[in-house]
């Protein structure tokens, strides 16, 4: 008979810690504080939480008895297609502009890299603040009043939407870069657009590919509601049929909208992942 020694499983020692005071009791008085805003919050604007989980069954009532079966045939109308296809050109274009716009933006907002960090650093940082600070419902109402109705105030205002929204993700990547090739190439002497070009650009390319394609995703989702507002594209159909009270018309633009986004989406994540693996 061969006794074999059954070895001990090795365990990690359990440490124990002291509570420490006063920071584990700040930490408590944040945590009450948040839940108490939060139930002051329900009760001082009246949410009858039960009248909300009660609405659940009466809006499959509805969708059932108004919404189905959709108008298959309006949304396979000519005219309607052709919105279709504005609405994904006014995202390329809208993208497309954004992003140019926005990296030399970004490259003045980056504190580490930026030419002044007195006049153009904050100039860059209000340019992109102002952008995102505005939805972009308000800029194509904007462009809309000045412009007329039509494709060009809506391109415009995705501009401006995505100017903020990519600008910022640019601005972040890049004070995030490695300071070595940067400091080496301002020692001998570099102008500040031969440092962005060779020191920087090669460090953020594949994470500036990746950001411009989620922009445009973005942007293709922010085109539907520009065009509710006046900014052309399908959007139009949906304010009219809305408007009208069409309902099986609306769910047919609906799920056109959905149908839409979910190739988009798998669009844009398979790009996000061929560009992870150029990394």
């Amino acid at each position: 008979m061969v006794i074999t020694s059954v070895q001990p499983i090795p365990t990690t020692p359990r440490r124990w810690s002291r509570y420490s005071h006063p920071r584990s009791t700040i930490h408590f008085a944040v945590l009450l504080a948040v839940l108490t805003f939060l139930a002051w919050s329900v009760a001082f604007l009246n949410i009858d939480l039960i009248r909300i989980l009660g609405a659940f069954p009466r809006l499959a009532e509805i969708l059932a008895t108004r919404y189905f079966p959709p108008d298959i045939d309006y949304v396979s109308d000519a005219d309607f297609i052709r919105s279709v296809i504005r609405t994904l050109e006014m995202s390329m274009l809208g993208g497309f502009f954004g992003v140019v716009c926005s990296i030399p933006l970004a490259w003045l907002a980056a504190r580490n890299i930026t030419i002044s960090r007195h006049i153009a650093y904050p100039l860059g940082r209000f340019a992109i603040m102002g952008s995102r600070s505005i939805h972009e419902t308000i800029w194509t109402i904007l462009f809309v009043t000045v412009l007329g109705f039509g494709m060009l105030a809506g391109t415009l205002a995705l501009t401006v939407f995505c100017i903020g929204f990519a600008g910022k993700l640019f601005s972040d990547e890049l004070e995030a870069v490695d300071m070595g090739p940067v400091e080496a190439m301002r020692s001998v002497g570099a102008s500040p657009l031969q440092v962005f070009q060779y020191a920087v650009l090669p460090q953020v390319r594949v994470a500036f590919t990746g950001i411009a394609i989620y922009t445009w995703d973005v942007a293709f989702r922010a085109a539907t509601v520009v065009g509710f507002f006046g900014g052309g594209g399908m959007g139009w159909y949906l304010k009219r049929t809305t408007q009208q009270l069409e309902s099986t018309r609306v769910a047919a633009i609906l799920l056109v909208i959905i149908c839409l986004v979910l190739l988009a989406e798998i669009g844009s994540g398979w790009l996000r992942r061929r560009i992870s693996k150029m990394r």
